[in-house]
């Protein structure tokens, strides 16, 4: 049985008291320009329908202060599909990911400099993800708020 997002919630709360937290649709939220040093995304991207994913890079890309920084996990090799019983659960775990070579073109056209890319092996299976390092450049002249 999947957890309430709630307790999951409390949970961080308890842990990270000082912390602010947002529970949101992630394909369809949105904050404020330049308002983030960085961006994790770790095998995130990859549960959300493919038209939502590129839009959400974009955004993502308008969120970072100029040096900021994107961590993302994606997909190595394109594929849509279910796995029935992933990791011994009851339920079927849902995927929606193009190749990374997609991803690569995606975050440069999101205004994103890719820093470093590898493939990672899936923790519970025989498969690949990629693992993406980009960051927002400075526009000319700008001094960078992140190092």
């Amino acid at each position: 049985m999947p957890s309430d997002p709630k307790v999951q919630i409390d949970r961080a709360r308890s842990l990270v008291p000082g912390a602010h937290f947002i529970r949101a649709d992630a394909a369809r939220v949105d904050f404020p320009d330049e308002g983030f040093d960085a961006v994790v995304c770790l095998y995130s991207l990859i549960h959300m329908p493919l038209p939502d994913q590129k839009p959400l890079l974009g955004r993502i890309a308008r969120w970072l202060r100029p040096g900021g920084r994107l961590l993302a996990t994606v997909g190595e090799t394109a594929w849509t599909g279910t796995q029935e019983r992933w990791l011994g659960g009851s339920a079927a775990m849902w995927w929606s990911h193009a190749d990374s070579d997609t991803y690569a073109e995606q975050i440069t056209g999101a205004g994103l400099t890719v820093t470093s890319r590898l493939v990672v092996p899936e923790p519970e299976g025989d498969g690949e993800h990629a693992l993406f390092w980009a960051r927002r450049p400075s526009p000319p002249g700008k001094r960078e708020s992140v190092s």
